[in-house]
């Protein structure tokens, strides 16, 4: 097996730095729910993001992406699944809430470097329970992570704000009912 030799140009596009990382707090169908405003920096990979104009720090996602999110407390993501692989979740800063079943039933309390992996089509949310902005790292599996399936409940309270998924999962403006 040889060695690849790579320059200094094809690492660099391989570097994301946090400070000129870009976020977008419309990246899922719940984000205008008062509890899951958050921000998702898409650092390697697009991730699952329902937003079609996010782009990733780093593109080539190689069997993983890895996304930061960060939240004031008492935010995060409602419940959702992944089909395509497990989730990772590690807190950076903080300390976050990962919370499971049908409906968020179950509830660990992670400090930060501490780890969970949940598994592929478990219904699963998370939130910070500091006291302060924090952030998460979440990686997926997968070089294509798919796409993300919402708890019925998220989808009508989403509709209501004027926030639906259309045919191919990303998000559209609709005419609250």
């Amino acid at each position: 097996m040889g060695i690849k030799q790579v320059s200094m140009d094809e690492m660099m596009k391989r570097v994301a730095r946090m400070k000129d990382l870009k976020s977008t707090s419309k990246a899922f169908v719940d984000t205008r729910l008062p509890e899951n405003q958050r921000e998702i920096f898409d650092v390697i990979g697009g991730g699952v993001t329902e937003d079609p104009d996010s782009q990733p720090a780093i593109m080539d996602a190689e069997d993983f992406n890895l996304t930061y999110i960060g939240a004031e407390p008492g935010k995060g993501a409602n419940l959702h699944s992944h089909s395509a692989g497990v989730e990772v979740f590690i807190p950076i800063t903080g300390t976050w809430a990962v919370f499971w079943g049908g409906e968020g039933e179950h509830e660990i309390e992670l400090d930060q470097g501490d780890v969970i992996s949940v598994p592929p089509d478990v219904m699963r949310g998370f939130r910070n329970t500091g006291s302060e902005y924090s952030y998460l790292m979440a990686i997926l599996g997968k070089t294509d992570a798919g796409r993300v399936t919402w708890s019925e409940k998220v989808l009508e309270r989403a509709r209501k704000t004027g926030l639906d998924l259309d045919e191919n999962g990303n998000l559209i403006e609709i005419t609250p009912a």
